[in-house]
């Protein structure tokens, strides 16, 4: 008996109710909200009224408190990826956020334009590309995970059994899973990448797999979201799995990216790329301890791959983790540092072979589950590394998908697909999917946590960095410039309403939205901007004799200099800063 929510739904309105009703074969159970009281009840089909409008939905998101009250989130547009062992697996693609409320009359015009500003904020997170669900199969959860649950597991709901680090809408779910008769309504989505494709080696069709979960604990945009929190959490925590499954015997290997786990900060301030700062007040070994013990206790053994410069500004991040490392003295805990950028300077991309070849034996030791067409296992996953750059994005993807080869051409000669002496490299049509399917999932990791999609997935894509690829990521370096000065701010305040880490009360008083800027914040730019124009214009239009252009020239030079200095100088001023949560995280 699998644990499953319902499949189709319909959803019927009336000024006073929502009524989602189940239509799976031998439903009858219909969920019932109060619009008025925001009550949740368990009823029948016998109870909608005939005049009720309906129309179909794909599932309950979960709801959520404005200050207009209480808004319904539905998913309406669904897009299958593919079947995971017979399930299947979805995309959310379109989604409505309805109010409970059927005017916001009741708001007086400043709670007005906030509760369009959550109301957007809200629509932002919904609109970020990557929220996948499954009705019957938890795809919170691992293969190995899977495979090692206890009796008491089976019996637990979707909601109740997923892991809860990966379950994206747990916070818009609450009130539902407050009443256990109502979990069958409860869809857990998860955030990240999903890609699933059938292939072929040797004439011999497999099914080759990429899940990518990103945690929700410490969730946000970069340089906004660094480090840990004192529970431990890390930021842009993804967990990744690739499967293969053929013919009855199943296979999967697991990594994971988090950022460097301690304290440490990098707000942006308008430069290209804000110095990171590690934070000297507070005791990083616990929280160090606490982000590992966890760790140990889910996956095993750690192997840390640190990605990261070992001289400029990302050289005290190196020098702090390894120092840390060290300190915990912990006999699971493996550290290992490769300066990507040195190493393969000047387009040196085969140099990574080096790293790989290093954490060989590791790997081997480490191993990755698999179970065979009988359904015994035969091996299971005993360690995993623990890849992180300063982002966990561009260089990070880069060596996963060379460990996940290693790991897949394994798990192909033991399956029989691959024959002695071949090599997953080889094989030009499997590589190209194998390639592109990393790329994506780079960029569904880049777009969700910096905003952009990922550099170097050239390589990723080609095997080679090439002087398009170049150009490309010099886009994407100013686009994420662009955003993470003055988008950002607003993107991580949707992530965290989204969460939970800040609630909208009922009382009517002012939320954190009204923040007034000072007046540097207007005044300069515009000083700055004249200033800059009449510089032009005098070169333009010049004067009577040449000193008196360039005595104008220089004094409209030097006036939008010294604002573009001010400006500068008070570059964390200017930037569009979180405004709903300052928690440690902002320190």
């Amino acid at each position: 008996h699998l644990a499953s929510s319902w499949l189709r739904l319909f959803l019927h309105t009336t000024p006073e109710k929502f009524f989602i009703e189940a239509c799976d074969e031998g439903a009858d159970a219909v969920l019932a909200i109060d619009r008025v009281s925001n009550e949740m009840t368990l009823t029948g089909k016998i109870d909608i009224p005939p005049s009720a409008v309906t129309r179909p939905i794909c599932g309950i998101m979960g709801t959520v408190r404005l200050v207009a009250g209480m808004y319904l989130i539905v998913i309406t547009r669904k897009r299958n990826v593919g079947s995971l062992l017979g399930h299947a697996v979805w995309k959310a693609v379109d989604f409505d956020v309805i109010s409970y409320k059927k005017t916001v009359l009741h708001l007086s015009e400043i709670q007005s334009q906030e509760n369009k500003t959550f109301l957007s904020m809200i629509n932002n997170v919904l609109m970020t590309d990557g929220f996948y669900f499954c009705t019957d199969y938890d795809l919170t959860h691992t293969l190995q995970r899977l495979a090692n649950t206890s009796p008491d597991f089976q019996e637990m709901s979707l909601l109740e059994r997923a892991d809860q680090r990966f379950v994206w809408n747990g916070n818009l779910l609450r009130e539902l899973a407050a009443q256990p008769e109502l979990h069958k309504f409860a869809l857990p989505v998860v955030h990240g990448f999903i890609v699933m494709k059938p292939c072929r080696i040797n004439g011999k069709i497999f099914e080759w797999i990429l899940i990518s979960r990103r945690s929700c604990f410490r969730a946000g945009v970069r340089y906004y979201v660094r480090g840990i929190d004192s529970e431990g959490h890390a930021a842009n925590f993804v967990e990744t799995e690739q499967i293969v499954l053929y013919e009855g015997a199943k296979a999967s290997f697991i990594q994971t990216r988090g950022s460097i786990p301690f304290y440490w900060s990098q707000r942006p301030n308008l430069k290209y790329k804000p110095k990171p700062v590690i934070n000297k007040t507070t005791n990083h070994m616990d929280g160090f301890q606490r982000h590992f013990d966890s760790q140990f206790l889910i996956y095993g053994k750690q192997t840390i791959l640190n990605l990261v410069n070992q001289k400029g500004s990302e050289k005290p991040l190196e020098q702090a983790f390894a120092k840390m490392v060290s300190g915990m003295n912990n006999g699971m805990l493996n550290y290992v540092a490769f300066d990507f950028h040195k190493e393969c300077s000047h387009m040196r991309w085969d140099r990574l072979q080096i790293l790989v070849d290093d954490v060989a034996e590791t790997q081997d030791q480490y191993s990755y589950f698999m179970v065979n067409p009988e359904g015994k296992t035969v091996a299971q996953q005993r360690g995993l590394f623990r890849s992180n750059c300063m982002d966990c994005l561009d260089r990070t993807n880069v060596i996963q998908s060379l460990l996940a080869r290693r790991s897949l051409q394994s798990q192909l000669q033991r399956m029989g697909v691959l024959n002695v002496g071949q090599r997953v490299e080889e094989q030009v049509e499997f590589e190209k999917i194998y390639k592109n399917a990393w790329a994506d999932n780079a960029n569904a990791c880049a777009v969700q946590y910096a905003g952009t999609g990922a550099l170097k997935t050239d390589f990723t894509r080609t095997g080679k960095r090439t002087r398009w690829g170049l150009l490309m990521d010099g886009w994407n370096s100013m686009i994420r410039y662009y955003k993470n000065n003055f988008s950002d701010g607003f993107r991580q305040d949707s992530i965290d309403l989204f969460l939970g880490n800040f609630a909208v009360d009922e009382s009517d008083g002012p939320t954190p939205l009204r923040v007034q800027k000072d007046w540097k914040f207007l005044t300069l730019p515009i000083i700055m901007l004249v200033a800059f124009s009449m510089c032009i214009v005098c070169l333009l239009m010049a004067g009577d004799t040449w000193t008196e252009t360039l005595a104008y020239v220089l004094f409209w030079g030097a006036a939008s200099a010294i604002t573009a200095t001010i400006i500068l100088f008070n570059g964390q001023d200017f930037v569009d800063a979180p405004k709903l949560v300052h928690k440690e995280k902002l320190d």
